[in-house]
């Protein structure tokens, strides 16, 4: 996997633009184009430390702040630079996607139950919940319990016979969302794309049923400082799963390389639902293998 601190600023937003934004969010991916090729804006970004300058947080940020996703956003960020960087330098980019556990739920499923969940880059802790969710196979009738967040996905192949049985669930996040904190969630509603409603409303709907949930633990702190310290915490007689979607992205490739060491010697099962560059989509894995390809929001399930 290729770290962000390889490619120029440009680089990146045209590769976000064209890979992960196309076709799902044509404001984001026409924002890409335009930033990459606006020297002065480029400028701008690169005054900010390197893992700030990801095109998710600067567009989160002028929403947050009431700006415009339209072609006005960069000249309205330029005159509100100040307050822009200001959420960007504080806050970082913990997009909560409950509709991912569509692609877990047939590993988590198959998998000796109960089960121990702990996810890496918990965020708010809304994909600890596979088992409290609808899901909609495609030409399959619905699985799960009632819930008032279902998730749809386009699949073909096996699937889950069965829901899993979750007897612990934990997390670890450098910044944890509270979920009773409004602001706190304000912010998750400001990273889902503008276009995206129904991915909006389910994102409410998910939150909802988490306040009505007991709060799981979630650690505040580095993934490789903590993790091996959950897995010790899981309770006897369950098979504990550490699992993380759209993280490791995000790490220098040293921490990328020595928490996969970690996974590979702890007594515990290893769930990873990543991006690759230069990959429509993200690839899913148990225990380094890769089993499936994946959309970056659960939409789709492509077994290999």
């Amino acid at each position: 996997m290729i770290g962000m601190s390889e490619s120029t600023t440009a680089e990146r937003y045209l590769s976000f633009g064209r890979s992960e934004a196309k076709g799902n969010s044509p404001a984001y991916a026409a924002r890409c184009e335009e930033i990459a090729g606006d020297a002065a804006f480029l400028a701008l970004l690169d005054g900010l430390p390197e893992p700030k300058r990801q095109p998710n947080l600067l567009f989160a940020a002028v929403r947050f702040l009431g700006g415009p996703v339209g072609g006005g956003l960069r000249e309205w960020a330029a005159a509100h630079w100040g307050e822009v960087t200001a959420v960007m330098l504080a806050r970082s980019t913990q997009t909560n996607e409950p509709g991912r556990c569509a692609s877990l739920l047939p590993l988590l499923a198959r998998l000796p139950q109960p089960l121990a969940l702990i996810e890496v880059g918990a965020s708010a802790g809304l994909c600890l919940f596979p088992d409290k969710y609808r899901y909609e196979y495609s030409g399959h009738p619905p699985f799960g319990p009632a819930s008032p967040v279902t998730l749809a996905c386009r699949t073909e192949g096996p699937l889950p016979q069965r829901m899993p049985d979750v007897a612990w669930r934990a997390g670890i996040d450098l910044n944890p969302i509270d979920i009773t904190d409004l602001e706190q969630t304000r912010w998750l509603e400001a990273l889902v794309w503008p276009e995206q409603h129904e991915r909006l409303a389910r994102l409410r709907a998910a939150l909802d049923l988490a306040r009505a949930e007991p709060r799981p633990l979630i650690v505040r702190g580095d993934l490789n400082e903590h993790v091996e310290e959950l897995v010790a915490r899981a309770p006897s007689g369950a098979t504990t799963v550490v699992f993380h979607s759209a993280v490791l992205w995000y790490l220098a490739r040293e921490d990328r390389e020595r928490f996969a060491r970690t996974m590979r010697r702890l007594p515990a099962r290893w769930i990873s639902n990543e991006a690759e560059p230069g990959r429509e989509g993200f690839t899913l894995a148990l225990d380094g293998e890769p089993v499936a390809r994946t959309g970056p929001h659960g939409q789709f399930l492509e077994w290999l």
